[in-house]
């Protein structure tokens, strides 16, 4: 990576000039073209892509720490949050993270052209149903960086081109990835334009990419918060993979452990509480009120986290500032947790059925017959049984990276991943055989 700064001039003068329209049709005619050849690269030829885009992350971790810096400079001066602010830091820790997950992506099977299912008719006829790429995917994130080098290298391992709109808030960070990724396509060879970033932060370029870009998308994905998910659900006229957002729960059920209990409560709630993973809401056996509430209560406490309790729980810890009907449906995305005391499984389930965001939720018991109900009846992307929420992460399930979790129920669902991002035709093999 030989440049020494981001330059984003040349997209926004263009952007300035009036030309958005013209500007994003014609990167998804790019994205179209380069899509179609993507779709028959080799599966060494991709990963070659992908190690190398890794090695150009680690060469050129200055440059990109550099624009991370302008960036959270422009945050702190525009009053972003904490939790903003920590969205969109990088650090040397984080791009290894994120030239690791490259590599993880390149050891991951390639799922282009594998066989899902194959059978023979009376007629003789033999059909296949093989993995094929989705086309073009568009990837609208807000604050994360580090998405920008997730989403390319899936898409490329799945054979997709991708249009990434980051954040106008970490546009630099984003662009010193994304030159990383471009350097590491053309050393193999491949489109340049099969990952584009688009070079400007004028929002207008969001409304021409749901609009589809003249038919160029084929599916959107949105990573940020309720505001932007909400916009891309109701005005994409192309399929959208997302959750709108992470109300995640951990139910402690009796009989419990207490000393596992308070780990994974305080991990899922205060590992990272800025991610969609983070447990916001505790729900806790009546029948374990008296032996672990307070226990639970005082270390996330002692971990920072501020309480808001129903009656039950302000009566068994003192200081708790009472929860409002809002606060069992809110994603805080800070060191907040709201704690409920609930009438057993029925009730924990009820509770997580009128307030969760089917994303992730958790039981803690002993009882495998009751964690399997929990599993079975919460009808949420993804449910664990003894682990905490934060482990909801594509990386954490063996998948290298994830796009995004889509807590929708027509085609992915959960961590978007490398086989998430495929579609399947039908091979049909005869021998002269006509219908009658």
């Amino acid at each position: 990576m030989n440049a020494k700064r981001v330059d984003l001039s040349a997209g926004e003068a263009f952007a300035a000039a009036g030309g958005i329209d013209a500007l994003m049709r014609g990167i998804g005619e790019r994205a179209r073209a380069a899509a179609a050849r993507l779709a028959n690269a080799s599966t060494n030829v991709k990963n070659a892509a992908l190690l190398e885009a890794a090695s150009e992350l680690r060469r050129g971790e200055a440059v990109i720490l550099a624009a991370n810096a302008e960036d959270l400079r422009t945050m702190r001066e525009a009053g972003s949050t904490t939790a903003m602010i920590d969205r969109g830091t990088l650090d040397p820790a984080r791009v290894a993270a994120m030239a690791s997950s490259l590599e993880a992506i390149a050891k991951l099977p390639d799922p282009v052209g594998s066989l899902l299912a194959e059978w023979e008719r009376p007629n003789g006829l033999c059909i296949q149903r093989v993995r094929t790429p989705l086309g073009v995917v568009g990837v609208i994130f807000e604050s994360r960086p580090n998405v920008t080098a997730d989403a390319g290298g899936l898409c490329l391992k799945a054979g997709n081109a991708v249009i990434l709109r980051g954040g106008s808030d970490t546009h630099r960070s984003s662009a010193a990835i994304h030159a990383c990724l471009v350097a590491g396509f053309r050393s193999a060879k491949l489109p340049e334009d099969a990952v584009q970033l688009v070079p400007t932060t004028d929002r207008a370029a969001v409304g021409a990419m749901l609009r589809g870009l003249s038919g160029a998308l084929d599916v959107i994905v949105p990573r940020g918060g309720k505001g932007l998910v909400a916009r891309v659900q109701e005005e994409a006229r192309v399929p959208v993979f997302a959750h709108l957002e992470g109300v995640c729960h951990v139910y402690v059920h009796a009989p419990a452990d207490l000393d596992m209990a308070r780990r994974i409560i305080v991990n899922a709630k205060m590992r990272r509480t800025g991610i969609c993973g983070a447990a916001e809401t505790l729900l806790v056996d009546k029948a374990l009120a008296g032996s672990h509430l307070r226990p639970l209560v005082e270390a996330l406490r002692e971990a920072g986290c501020a309480i808001r309790g129903d009656a039950t729980t302000r009566d068994a810890v003192t200081g708790i500032a009472p929860a409002t009907e809002d606060d069992w449906s809110a994603e805080y995305l800070d060191a907040i947790l709201a704690v409920r005391v609930v009438d057993g499984l029925d009730e924990a389930i009820r509770h997580i059925a009128d307030y969760g965001s089917h994303h992730t939720d958790a039981i803690v018991t002993d009882d495998a017959q009751a964690a399997e109900r929990f599993m079975a009846e919460v009808d949420s992307a993804i449910v664990l049984h003894n682990a905490s929420t934060q482990f909801a992460d594509g990386g954490e399930f063996g998948m290298g990276a994830e796009i995004g979790i889509a807590t929708g129920r027509m085609h992915a669902r959960g961590p978007v991943g490398v086989e998430q991002l495929t579609s399947f035709k039908y091979r049909v093999f005869g021998s002269g055989q006509t219908r009658p």
